[in-house]
């Protein structure tokens, strides 16, 4: 089969209410196709044989592939939904075809669809959604040379991926995860899915918390950094308290009062307010909740490539290349 890798472009990333009401810049279609080409030449370049790619139904990837002949792209055949659904049955579709690493084009919730699909694929996360926590700002290029440098074992797999923390949730025995954060909110229908508003969520629960982060993650980060390496998350309850200026999204930055808040170990369970409400999964509500929800930190989420990791333990240097001594030639 060669060196095989996935590529799955969500094509409805960063297109959500959250745009509406802050100052987020509309990341296009035509620029998402340049992306993914410029993700097909980094992988040519390193030697990378097939690409599996999801045909996102609305000509990104057709765009991508115009004209491109450096390496066969195959577009996976199923059916699709317009939904997070097409991003996870994309993902077990290249786990079942032997790909040896997934680009990925998408925010938090774009990764969290895929992330329940992939199984041990390791991801390349290229972020081009609203709230891009778990993904990395990075040219679609170098993202493409170090999925094919991990696929193709060039580089140890060891030394340049980690398994993700992800926060695992239980509501009425369902069972569910987010990648970055799990928030409880008061609003009662799931409607139109994101969230904004600080004023209507009860508790959150964090994976990682940084000061720079857009998003819910930002309220723990202002008030307690936890990196993605750290085995460790955080508990919020917001209400009454000391006020944290957030960054709720881009160029949306909002007082919010965290009535307590606590670091949770790995693997630590801790019950959510009893409330009427949903529970929204990396910014998006996704669960109905009456009554009782549960939630805890693990190491139990997809493996990350470290891009620039990647990149740096790769020898991509053909021949001898002589350097020269201090001082230039003369020294």
């Amino acid at each position: 089969m060669g060196v095989t890798v996935g590529l799955i472009v969500n094509p409805v990333a960063g297109r959500d209410v959250r745009r509406l009401v802050s100052r987020a810049s509309l990341m296009s279609n035509q620029e998402k196709a340049a992306i993914c080409r410029r993700v097909l030449e980094g992988l040519a370049a390193v030697g990378v044989e097939r690409v599996w790619a999801f045909d996102d139904g609305i000509g990104i990837l057709r765009t991508a592939c115009d004209g491109f002949r450096r390496l066969p792209v195959g577009l996976i055949e199923m059916e699709t939904e317009g939904t997070a659904d097409d991003s996870v049955a994309a993902a077990r579709a290249c786990r079942r075809l032997g790909t040896g690493a997934l680009v990925t084009l998408g925010g938090d919730g774009t990764n969290r669809a895929v992330a329940q699909g992939c199984g041990e694929v390791p991801l390349v996360a290229v972020s081009t959604g609203t709230n891009n926590v778990f993904p990395t700002s990075v040219d679609g290029t170098i993202a493409g040379m170090a999925a094919g440098l991990v696929a193709a074992g060039a580089v140890p797999l060891e030394a340049v991926a980690r398994q993700a923390k992800r926060v695992e949730v239980t509501v009425a025995g369902e069972y569910n995860f987010a990648l970055i954060d799990a928030a409880l909110s008061r609003e009662p229908f799931v409607a139109g899915r994101a969230i904004w508003e600080p004023s209507r969520l009860r508790a959150i629960v964090l994976a990682r918390a940084e000061p720079w982060a857009v998003g819910l993650s930002s309220i723990g980060g202002r008030l307690r950094s936890v990196s993605p390496e750290e085995p460790a998350g955080l508990y919020l309850e917001l209400g009454k308290g000391p006020t944290v200026l957030a960054t709720l999204a881009p160029g949306l930055v909002t007082e919010v009062g965290v009535a307590e808040w606590r670091v949770l170990k790995l693997e630590e369970a801790v019950e959510l307010p009893a409330t009427a409400g949903t529970l929204a999964l990396d910014g998006e509500r996704e669960l109905t909740v009456d009554g009782a929800a549960q939630a805890r930190v693990c190491r139990s989420g997809p493996l990350v490539v470290d891009i620039r990791a990647a990149l740096a333990a790769a020898h991509l240097v053909t021949g001898e290349a002589p350097a020269l001594a201090a001082g230039g030639e003369d020294g």
